[in-house]
């Protein structure tokens, strides 16, 4: 009897471990009750299935209850949203003007929710009740729209991923340098000291579990904006008025196409400060229900976008009338005045720390697919697969793999080199902005929910989806171009690895 049971248990723990056994998929739970036959004798024991629906503890899927409501799925948004973009907004928005600006800011915190709802829409496949859920936004893509446009999603995410790494290190460099000395520096030992860091950061392994990151970088975002957005008051309130223009930058202060080149690249820094599409689907699944989640989602899309919208109003807004036409490309690191120093100080360093932690939480999804990928390429390759032990007194061992130390490391090298040479904090975020945006934040989206709803071809609203694909195309297209130019006009009197920009 005794074996009988351990091979009866052995089956059915397998069945439970084993995601292919079909209880997955069937969306239902096994509970085990034990029961003692005697004093002497092994346990008993039957199994009861669990209704599809779920129950106290688990949700139809399996996983356990989640509890997420409004407020916690907008206060992750908000921390997902306000980031280092924000520092970029004045000068943006000094570009634009003030007519130009504020409406272009509003037009893409409007595009952003419309199309965060039609992505909510998508979280579960079919059903919205009882459909297979997507727990990331690359599994929402496979389930809507699949074959080639998954490998398409793909790409654009782990480029995205790697352009995001290379604008961090060029933002932690600015704010390590800090405001202080308006002489251009150089900032190539800053980002040296930033990649070491990295390294460092890069091996711990399961970097992006730690639960502490979040609140972190959410206590820094909100530190060093508001601190932009203080200073930028106080400035306005000693000029004793408000400075900028209706049409922002004059022709003569800049040639006609810089004029029009800027204003291309403040669309991408705009929509680059907006951008969190990847983490929505993500921030979806830790909503409980019912209600319905993708509901829930829109409520908390448009408690979110609203409160950002106008926090970066005022940021751009009072970044711009305090510095009118001077408005600087980094809000802590290029004001016309430099006191209090402390605060300033205390601005820059909530900057590196929380591009420091940041940096590898975008960074860690490309290192698994990365290392993923050559495991299952190379599965009888010790150096991929081998785990080697390393005592950690007073902690548990620590598992060090040389393929992670030597591909890490030289991920982090190339960031840091590309940093180097191009050194340009406002090219790279728009740039950045105008890869992500139209993508990942408008064309998937459109294309999911189509699909999702299955909205006939040529209908009124599939047309009135397309145009907007289209529109917000262009302007990706404007956007990039617009930083590309930049780039090419700062390397025109940029001298790589010897002065800052």
């Amino acid at each position: 009897m005794v074996v009988q049971l351990s091979l009866r248990l052995q089956q059915y723990s397998s069945l439970l471990l084993n995601p292919s056994a079909g209880f997955r998929t069937r969306q239902s739970k096994l509970i085990v009750h034990l029961t003692k036959m005697g004093e002497n004798q092994v346990f008993g024991f039957s199994i009861d299935e669990l209704p599809q629906g779920g129950s106290k503890c688990f949700d139809d899927d399996g996983r356990l209850k989640r509890t997420g409501t409004v407020w916690t799925a907008s206060a992750h948004i908000i921390t997902a949203v306000i980031g280092s973009g924000v520092l970029s907004l004045a000068w943006a928005t000094a570009q634009l003007g003030w007519i130009a600006g504020p409406a272009v800011m509003f037009l893409f915190s409007f595009v952003t929710y419309y199309t965060s709802t039609l992505l909510s829409a998508c979280y579960r496949s079919g059903d919205s009740v009882n459909g297979k859920r997507n727990y990331t936004y690359m599994e929402a893509v496979r389930s809507n729209l699949g074959g080639f446009k998954v490998k398409i999603c793909g790409w654009v995410q782990y480029l995205n991923l790697f352009g995001v790494a290379i604008g961090y290190t060029i933002a932690s460099a600015i704010s390590m340098i800090g405001g202080k000395n308006p002489c251009h520096m150089n900032s190539n030992p800053y980002m040296i000291a930033f990649g070491i860091v990295e390294i460092i950061f890069s091996q711990i392994p399961d970097f992006d579990q730690l639960w502490w990151l979040s609140i972190v970088a959410a206590v820094m975002s909100f530190t060093y904006s508001t601190i932009g957005l203080g200073l930028g008051i106080a400035q306005v309130a000693a000029n004793g008025k408000i400075k900028g223009s209706f049409t922002g930058i004059t022709v003569g202060t800049v040639t006609q196409a810089q004029k029009m080149w800027g204003s291309f690249q403040a669309l991408g820094a705009i929509a680059f400060a907006y951008s969190y599409s990847l983490t929505l689907i993500e921030i979806q699944d830790t909503l409980k229900a019912p209600p319905v989640e993708s509901k829930t989602m829109k409520k908390a899309t448009l408690l979110s976008v609203g409160v950002t919208t106008l926090f970066y109003m005022l940021c751009g807004c009072m970044g711009y009338a305090a510095f009118g036409d001077l408005s600087p490309g980094n809000l802590l690191t290029g004001f016309g005045f430099y006191n209090p120093f402390w605060l300033l100080d205390i601005g820059n360093a909530a900057i590196v720390i929380h591009l420091v932690g940041a940096y590898q939480v975008y960074c860690q999804p490309l290192f698994a697919f990365i290392e993923k990928s050559a495991a299952e390429r190379f599965p009888n390759s010790e150096f991929i697969t081998k785990d080697i032990k390393i005592p950690v007194p007073g902690f548990r061992p620590y598992n060090l793999n040389l393929f992670r130390l030597v591909w890490r490391t030289l991920f982090v090298i190339l960031t840091t080199l590309i940093s180097m040479l191009l050194p340009f904090f406002n090219d790279i975020v728009g740039l950045l902005g105008a890869l992500g945006f139209w993508p990942l934040t408008v064309y998937f989206p459109v294309e999911m929910y189509i699909s999702q709803k299955k909205i006939p071809k040529w209908s009124k609203r599939w047309l009135c989806l397309q145009i907007l694909s289209m529109a917000c195309l262009i302007i990706t297209i404007a956007a990039a171009a617009g930083s590309i130019a930049g780039i090419i006009l700062d390397l025109k009197s940029y001298k790589p690895f010897s002065t800052s920009y």
